[in-house]
């Protein structure tokens, strides 16, 4: 099973759970206490929406808050799941605004669909396709967010060029991932399933800056917002053979990255 695969027959599983009621893990460990997906979001933003919403949310970061989103905007959410931050967007950009949510994985698009619907919201549109081939204009998007999804992209390059095409001049990249702050080792490296846990696929803060800046973004930052430790890494991985997660410790944080068009 390649990589993309992977990733459908994982995500299809966590809309599917979340679809029942229940909290499927992304990266590995217990549900309950994922040190990636946990206490992401406070309890006024997720009061008001459908709990299979907040049940799918896989993401390792609130983007929607730190993205500074204003009324009228138009949003579009790479990966997005079942569909939490693009319901809290919406409510943000209000009614003059849109929010959009592309993901690849039918269950989620269903998902999300159906937790807009109960959620009664309006301003949302829901895509399928992948974020390496957007399917909106050029310069049709004032900000672009993601939550835990770029990482697991095999062509990122293409992902932030797609990303700064739709952008209008001026729009804003804010989103939340997981990114490596070191080397790690070999087994973690080869894994697709590690890929596929938002782990391996993760690059380097000076890879993922020159990218940014490769394709055209400038005023480039990345922000830890949780650094990780070799009790964290041993959670994500718990299945995981041959590893020493001491040599894990600190080596992946999760990250606001923003940069402007």
């Amino acid at each position: 099973m390649n990589i993309a695969e992977t990733i459908k027959s994982k995500y299809g599983n966590v809309a599917t759970e979340a679809a029942r009621g229940a909290k499927a893990p992304c990266c590995g460990g217990d549900s309950t206490c994922n040190p990636v997906t946990s206490n992401l979001y406070a309890s006024h933003e997720t009061g008001a929406l459908p709990v299979e919403a907040v049940l799918a949310s896989q993401g390792c970061g609130n983007p929607t808050a730190l993205a500074e989103l204003k009324p009228g905007e138009t949003v579009l959410d790479l990966g997005s799941g079942g569909g939490i931050d693009v319901l809290l967007s919406a409510r943000r950009v209000g009614p003059a605004g849109k929010a959009y949510g592309l993901d690849m994985t039918d269950e989620m698009l269903a998902l999300a669909r159906e937790n807009q619907r109960k959620a009664g919201v309006e301003n949302v549109e829901f895509l399928r396709g992948e974020i390496e081939n957007i399917p909106l204009p050029d310069n049709s998007v004032d900000v672009v967010i993601s939550n835990c999804v770029i990482n697991l992209s095999a062509d990122k390059r293409r992902v932030l060029a797609e990303t700064f095409r739709v952008l209008k001049p001026g729009g804003r990249f804010a989103v939340s991932d997981i990114v490596r702050r070191r080397a790690l080792p070999d087994a973690v490296m080869r894994s697709v399933e590690m890929w596929a846990g938002c782990v391996s696929g993760a690059l380097e803060e000076n890879e993922y800056r020159a990218l940014l800046a490769e394709v055209g973004f400038r005023d480039v930052g990345v922000e830890p917002t949780r650094i990780y430790r070799a009790e964290d890494a041993r959670q994500l991985m718990e299945d995981a053979d041959g590893i020493d997660f001491d040599e894990i410790d600190s080596a992946l944080m999760s990250a606001f990255v923003r940069a402007t068009k």
